[in-house]
């Protein structure tokens, strides 16, 4: 009985038992950036600070971009090689360089990458019980999400972590992947389940995605992809600008498809 019951247990959690060394790792790659985040003196700077520095928090810490994250960049990567024209410069009115995929952030990144990898690990065991797939998908929301929750005490800009894409910070992590969970359900459910759609557009980019990346990295700057915009601190004209190119990129992999072309390494 007792083996019955082990083997039961086993095989409805097998998705992250089997990869427990990674888990272990991820784990501790979490606990680091808790540590380095809050508990790293910062010359200057209070300890635990997450604001943009500059004119934020009444201007009392004009110097503290980014805080441990920025100060471990100047550090590890020197001023020479971070960015100078951040985001929160034009709105803070910042002076000091800030790189949003700096040493810190690219830890909460590989966090966020391996989310990704249980998801694709859940489909592959799982494949021949959709509805296994689905709960799994809905209980890693769910989960994900009241860890967000807490982290941000349901707030937008405030809680203990608040969420930052500029941090990479963990409630930015955990919500981020919450809602990929929900819409990965979404479509495993549409396109894999029902079968009410095959992904077109869509797949013809992921058919030739080196091929779109390369592209868009090199010609990107250029137009029709962008332009010099008129209301460039506008939501609308940057939008428009974003989805027209997002559309010309798609129409272009759908040519090569049509073409039979295709390119690999």
């Amino acid at each position: 009985t007792y083996f019955i019951v082990f083997d039961t247990w086993w095989a409805s959690v097998r998705d992250i038992v089997l990869y427990w060394p990674e888990w272990i790792i991820v784990v501790i790659l979490e606990l680091l950036w808790l540590c380095l985040t809050f508990l790293l003196p910062v010359p200057g700077c209070p300890r635990g600070y997450l604001g943009p520095g500059g004119i934020g928090d009444d201007g009392k810490y004009p110097n503290c971009t980014g805080g441990a994250a920025g100060y471990i960049d100047k550090w590890l990567l020197g001023e020479d090689h971070m960015y100078h024209h951040p985001t929160c410069k034009e709105m803070y009115k910042t002076t000091q360089p800030f790189d949003p995929e700096g040493t810190l952030g690219t830890i909460n990144s590989i966090v966020l990458a391996f989310f990704g990898l249980q998801a694709g690990k859940i489909i592959l065991m799982y494949r021949q019980q959709p509805l296994s797939i689905l709960k799994r998908f809905l209980i890693w929301a769910v989960l994900l999400g009241f860890i967000s929750a807490i982290l941000t005490k349901c707030t937008q800009n405030e809680g203990f972590i608040p969420i930052n894409k500029n941090l990479w910070s963990l409630s930015f992590v955990t919500t981020l992947s919450c809602f990929s969970f929900v819409l990965l359900g979404i479509m495993f459910y549409v396109i894999d389940v029902k079968k009410w759609w095959g992904g077109q557009p869509f797949i013809f980019p992921g058919m030739n995605s080196i091929l779109i990346y390369v592209a868009s990295s090199l010609l990107g700057t250029y137009f029709p992809f962008r332009w010099e915009m008129k209301y460039a601190t506008s939501h609308a004209e940057p939008l428009f600008q974003h989805l027209l190119a997002t559309s010309l990129w798609v129409l272009i992999a759908y040519l090569f498809y049509k073409k039979k072309f295709f390119l690999k390494i």
